[in-house]
């Protein structure tokens, strides 16, 4: 049976492809060769992006649906609106067209948003979200300077998703392993967006939104006891913030349960880049993380049926 809810995964699109392909400067690709500002040169699998093939993996792993977002390391949100706007729009087509088994997160321009279409794709059933890059959100002020967007989500009642964005690379640095924007960029921007999020005291101007961050948040919450030990002040745990299981195993995990407890640790495989957590700390928080958890994060009524939570993930749209 596939039960589990996979709330962080990444497919691109044809059309996607084919308007990477199209350009000059990064992000591109090259055949199948991604070139970004920040990373190495990644040879990518064709069949990692292959719709039906990963339904059949998903549902080997016990997947039955799978959210999927716009790979914000590319670096597409960043470009001027009129490169990135082209790109978000064919990855809104291409994901709208895939097979059910796949819904969305919605992505946008971080300069210039169009609020009035976020809010329609939004009340799209194939859209689970909005993903924000934690390049966009690294600092109070710049959770501040979200707000117009944190509001779209919040009055639609679905959740923003805070994915790793790309880690800068200066000239003259010398060339890093392929590893290497993910074990330290990646995590300190999760780090920083984290702690962001609760400066800024985001929770008072909008008390109903729902965050994930992927990847634990970098681990930013067993952080929590160096934050008081340095003047911050501790709060209870917020039920509107989860994290994902993106990137880390279960000695990571448990300690980040530690802090916020297992209500808050929902699936994210981060595929094709990683496998899903089939198992943890027993069947009752295996149970939680795959299934009860995602269906509160996306404000859906999980089911215990055959078919698993997919039924209860659909919406009608508004």
């Amino acid at each position: 049976m596939t039960h589990a809810t996979d709330v962080h995964q990444h497919i691109w699109p044809e059309e996607l492809v084919d308007r990477l392909r199209a350009r000059t400067r990064p992000p591109y690709l090259r055949g199948w060769v991604l070139h970004t500002e920040g990373e190495p040169p990644y040879v990518v699998d064709p069949t990692a992006h292959d719709a039906q093939a990963r339904v059949d993996v998903d549902h080997e792993a016990g997947v039955g649906a799978a959210c999927v977002s716009l790979s914000a390391p590319l670096g597409i949100e960043a470009l001027p609106v009129r490169d990135a706007a082209p790109l978000v729009r064919a990855w809104h087509r291409g994901v709208a067209a895939l097979p059910e088994h796949f819904r969305a997160w919605a992505s946008v321009p971080a300069v210039d948003a169009d609020l009035d279409d976020l809010a329609g794709l939004l009340r799209d059933p194939r859209f689970v979200g909005l993903q924000l890059p934690a390049t966009q959100l690294l600092t109070p002020g710049a959770w501040e300077r979200t707000g117009s967007l944190l509001a779209v989500a919040e009055a639609a009642d679905v959740p923003v998703l805070v994915h790793p964005g790309p880690v800068p690379r200066s000239v003259g640095d010398r060339d890093v392993p392929g590893w290497w924007p993910a074990v330290t960029g990646y995590t300190a921007q999760l780090n920083a967006a984290w702690w962001g999020w609760h400066a800024a005291a985001v929770r008072a101007d909008f008390p109903a939104l729902r965050v994930v961050f992927a990847a634990a948040a970098g681990l930013a919450p067993v952080h929590h006891e160096r934050h008081v030990i340095r003047g911050g002040t501790a709060g209870p745990v917020d039920a509107g913030l989860f994290v994902d299981t993106s990137g880390y195993g279960p000695r990571a995990l448990d300690a980040v349960v530690r802090v916020l407890g297992i209500d808050a640790l929902v699936l994210g495989s981060d595929r094709p880049y990683a496998e899903p957590v089939a198992e943890l700390f027993g069947e009752a928080a295996t149970r939680a993380v795959h299934i009860t958890n995602p269906a509160r994060l996306l404000g859906e009524q999980a089911r215990d049926t055959e078919d698993g939570p997919r039924a209860g993930l659909r919406k009608e749209a508004a």
